[in-house]
């Protein structure tokens, strides 16, 4: 197309010998850019008329891309007026090269732009917030992550073609590649961390697990998976710390996910209670707390006396719930209630010491004499 046009206007030229060439340059440019703009004004008319709901996704990348595409437009102007300007030969060809490194760039930057639309068009109707979004959390995750390497990738594709059209740094890395190969070994051992966890990071994306809002124990630490990066993924701790693991650990070193299979979760409430309390009571009001809650999704609740010592008993309360954030909510309203409860009601089975005198033969307690062993 950009050989048509040029002959075309170098035929029109011959017709006009008397114009000056740099003259009809500047008008040839500005009739191919208006003649671009007008074919741009007309696809916004077209768009506009459409409905609002027509095609969301080309709207929108037609709205992001248009800027690009002017660019890209002045850039095939300027080498389609190049030859009318008559530069020296060897200036037209670094300006030619120069013009093909940015028109690269330009386009792989479009491409970025529309495939990161893409994916942010698949995960806007992702339900994140829901109480059952095992689905979409899994969703999330595999855009992050591909997102992460599709542009890593987008992004080396585009700098090395642009460099290939210089002869001069193709030659370079040609020759540095070829000579300079205890460098490159000294460089791939440095790098290997780093591919190690964009690999894993690939891994992570398809195997899956861990997601996005997983509730997880890693080097003994409760946290929720907040944010996957393309070579770390960072654990929102209980306190609101943030602990950074690489992804390379995760495939090499055990881990507990809690919501593995499900986003559902099971908390664990621990009480000590003195023997005379009553476990049956106990379990009544702690189905009715639940209940009353709105916080309870309806499928686990045990209370169980797993331990005792010599003084008490340890009571577990098991209780389920539809995240880890709710399931810390509901815990901490056991407690609560539960506390006060055996306060109110039972207040005798609260854990105590007891102590008891000792009383010995012939010695009168009741004048006040105190029992002490002799």
């Amino acid at each position: 197309m950009k050989s048509t046009l040029r002959s075309l206007i170098e035929q029109i030229a011959g017709f006009m010998p008397w114009i000056p060439d740099w003259v009809f340059a500047i008008a040839a440019f500005i009739g191919i850019v208006a003649a671009g703009l007008a074919l741009q004004s007309l696809i916004n008319r077209i768009i506009k008329r459409r409905p609002a709901d027509w095609r969301p996704f080309l709207r929108h990348a037609w709205r992001r891309t248009r800027r690009l595409v002017r660019f890209m437009l002045v850039l095939f102007a300027l080498s389609v007026i190049l030859p009318l300007l008559h530069p020296p030969h060897d200036l037209r060809d670094e300006i030619r090269r120069i013009f093909l490194a940015l028109a690269v760039v330009q386009l792989g930057w479009i491409i970025g732009v529309i495939a990161n639309l893409a994916m942010d068009h698949y995960t806007f109707g992702l339900k994140i917030d829901a109480s059952d979004n095992l689905g979409a959390r899994r969703a999330a995750t595999q855009m992050r992550i591909l997102r992460q390497a599709l542009n890593v990738m987008i992004g080396t594709l585009t700098v090395g073609f642009a460099l290939m059209s210089f002869d001069s740094v193709r030659q370079f890395g040609i020759s540095l590649f070829a000579s300079a190969g205890l460098a490159g070994i000294v460089a791939g051992l440095a790098a290997r961390p780093l591919f190690e966890n964009l690999i894993a990071g690939l891994q992570l994306a398809f195997t899956q697990p861990l997601r996005l809002g997983d509730a997880v124990v890693i080097n003994n630490e409760f946290g929720t998976v907040e944010e996957i990066g393309s070579v770390y993924v960072v654990i929102r701790l209980w306190d609101l710390r943030r602990q950074i693991v690489p992804l390379s650990y995760l495939f090499t070193n055990p881990f507990v996910n809690w919501t593995r299979s499900s986003s559902s979760i099971v908390g664990s409430v621990m009480f000590f209670f003195d023997y005379t309390m009553d476990i049956d009571a106990l379990r009544a009001e702690a189905e009715r707390v639940v209940k009353q809650s709105g916080l309870w999704d309806g499928q686990v609740l045990k209370v169980q006396v797993i331990d005792t010592t010599e003084t008490s008993m340890k009571v577990r309360v098991l209780v389920s719930a539809p995240n880890a954030g709710v399931s810390s909510d509901l815990g901490a309203l056991l407690r609560e209630q539960l506390i006060a409860y055996v306060r109110d009601r039972h207040p005798t089975s609260l854990p105590r010491t007891r102590q008891e005198p000792i009383v010995f033969p012939g010695r009168n307690t009741a004048a006040g004499d105190t029992a002490r062993p002799s």
